[in-house]
């Protein structure tokens, strides 16, 4: 059988291309994206969520951080392994090709700034960077899947909180100051939810793939297929909000001629920015205000989530339950007996995420996958890790529980308890306005780093109200962020430990950021953290000696709000089962 890659070298050929690059990126720059572009899954086979493939006429490689650098080399056999930021693809092509060559690249798939980004790179080099018109792994991928047919929906401004006309009017008000006629958005998350809709194109995001322009005068115009939005939706969208074909989005950048269009070189792609420059529009550089204004809650939004928390929460809870007396346990039975426990749940949509049900060694792994061939049964003496989460009308959740499967080591409790004193550091954190998430990381890290251990991945990571489980633009992470936390932002907080091929280790509830409060004798206001995610922290893992009275008086407050907001909702023996499990540590 001829392998994908063999059908694009062949295709190269066709097109004197000595080079094509693959990344992980969609037309709309989303990092999950719809079956039929998953390019480089198809390519390489790499089903990670961020990465990029080189393809020449004798070499491949594949470029992944440091999350998916054993996945890689699984997955993707055939390909040179290489990490993404140390072994740039610049230079790696630079050394492949010979000068003069040609390097394929399709500037729908890769932002205005990666793309500036690689020119630079590539300049004094011999190789010519040449964008195609039309992406040759379409030309030879003939079993491709068709395009999702999901009808759109509208959010009830019951969870959304305000109408889409309000949000629109906002963002005229923003682009006005900015001096600014319009707003190019592709981001499908985005305009979701700027226009209080939801679909169903990406599994566990209910996005609708769209596009949209969105003018100062609070008009709009939102490039999508009609098939998905019934006559009612439509309708709803009102008469500011023009409906187009996704395949006018083209025609739809090139009227903007003459007109002064924010736009975001990290967000839109470099296809946008050529048909903007080809228009002649006049490019402002800056970021989407929706970015923002999603990010800081309003009441509907945050009360929504905290209701969906509580029923997730119970969710948990029975499956933890559960899973203390499951025989003949393995990582695949465990993620369909939790989602089968969210089914039940009212409100529920989705997951959010593919669950990471891990145990042992596969928990060492921080994005694994579970599938057939490396699913794992439960053995006594080792860990099991699930991270989850639910999409529900009301909100999104994410949590991570970290369980002994029978007597932990003193390794485990000891490295169990650090990364538990680092979420108590960050949950209890105080900080004042302007603080962004990398001043805090440290926080997380700190325990850990007293013993020469640290984790390989980002400590917290926004979250959206029944949208993107990953959502920006802030974050807590060692990486500089210019963006101040908020109070209304949803942020994860999820330190972990990893010991490679053996078991791992993460703790992770969502926090929502509290306005700054005064502090008795203190000189200026501070935030704080509300806790949202409410299920028991196992307790057999940790070692109380090591936590001081303080810690011990969060976990123990934690857990007693975790039994009294989910007590009512627990039969009997859930009830009494959650009453030891959150009994006081010490």
């Amino acid at each position: 059988m001829t392998r994908p890659i063999d059908l694009l070298r062949a295709e190269l050929a066709k097109r004197n291309l000595d080079a094509f690059l693959v990344p992980h990126a969609d037309e709309w720059q989303n990092e999950y994206q719809p079956a039929r572009s998953a390019r480089l899954a198809y390519i390489s086979g790499f089903t990670g969520s961020a990465g990029i493939a080189v393809v020449t006429r004798d070499r491949a490689a594949l470029f992944v951080d440091g999350r998916y650098t054993l996945q890689g080399a699984k997955q993707a056999p055939g390909f040179e392994q290489k990490h993404l930021v140390s072994d740039p693809y610049a230079a790696w092509l630079v050394d492949a090709l010979p000068n003069g060559g040609k390097v394929g690249y399709d500037p729908k798939l890769i932002t205005e700034q990666a793309r500036s980004n690689l020119l630079a790179a590539l300049e004094g080099s011999a190789l010519e960077l040449v964008a195609v018109e039309t992406n040759p792994i379409d030309a030879v991928w003939h079993d491709r899947p068709a395009a999702s047919t999901a009808a759109a929906r509208a959010q009830p401004v019951e969870f959304a909180g305000v109408t889409a006309a309000y949000k629109r009017a906002q963002i005229a008000v923003d682009l006005s100051q900015l001096r600014s006629d319009a707003l190019v958005v592709t981001a499908p998350d985005v305009i979701a939810w700027l226009f209080n809709l939801r679909g169903g194109d990406v599994a566990h995001t209910p996005v609708v793939m769209s596009t949209a322009i969105i003018r100062n005068d609070s008009t709009a115009e939102l490039f999508v297929d009609p098939a998905k939005l019934d006559a009612n939706l439509v309708l709803s969208l009102g008469n500011a909000v023009q409906v187009r074909p996704e395949t006018e989005f083209a025609s739809g950048l090139a009227a903007l001629r003459d007109k002064t269009v924010l736009v975001d070189s990290t967000a839109l792609s470099g296809w946008v920015f050529d048909q903007l420059r080809g228009a002649g529009a006049k490019l402002r550089s800056g970021t989407d205000p929706n970015l923002l204004r999603r990010a800081r809650k309003n009441d509907a939004e945050i009360e929504g989530t905290r209701n969906a928390h509580r029923r997730d929460g119970c969710a948990v809870v029975r499956f933890l339950r559960w899973l203390e007396t499951a025989e003949n346990a393995d990582e695949l039975i465990c993620a369909d007996k939790l989602l089968e426990f969210r089914k039940a749940v009212p409100g529920f949509r989705d997951t959010s995420f593919h669950s990471i049900s891990a145990v042992g060694p596969n928990s060492a792994l921080p994005h694994y996958r579970s599938d057939e061939t490396s699913n794992r049964k439960f053995e006594r003496g080792t860990l099991y890790l699930i991270d989850s989460g639910g999409q529900y009308d009301d909100g999104t959740t994410d949590i991570t529980r970290t369980v002994s499967i029978g007597e932990p080591t003193q390794e485990m409790r000891d490295r169990f308890t650090r990364v538990l004193k680092g979420h108590i550091a960050i949950s209890a954190a105080r900080f004042p306005v302007g603080t962004t998430g990398q001043q805090l990381d440290a926080l997380a890290r700190l325990h850990l780093w007293a013993v020469g251990c640290d984790y390989d991945h980002g400590t917290g990571h926004g979250v959206g109200s029944y949208l993107s489980v990953h959502e920006g633009p802030q974050r807590i992470a060692k990486q500089s962020s210019a963006v101040p936390l908020e109070p209304g932002m949803i942020i994860s907080n999820e330190p972990g430990y990893y010991a490679a091929g053996r078991w791992g280790i993460r703790i992770e509830n969502l926090v929502l950021v509290r306005p700054p409060e005064a502090v008795p004798g203190g000189d200026l206001p501070v935030m704080s953290f509300e806790t949202l995610t409410l299920a028991p922290i196992a307790r057999d893992l940790i070692d109380a000696a090591l936590l001081t009275r303080d810690e011990c008086d969060w976990l123990d407050a934690y857990h007693a709000r975790v039994y009294a907001l989910l007590a009512d909702d627990l039969n009997k023996d859930e009830r009494a089962w959650l009453a030891e499990a959150t009994a006081p540590v010490r």
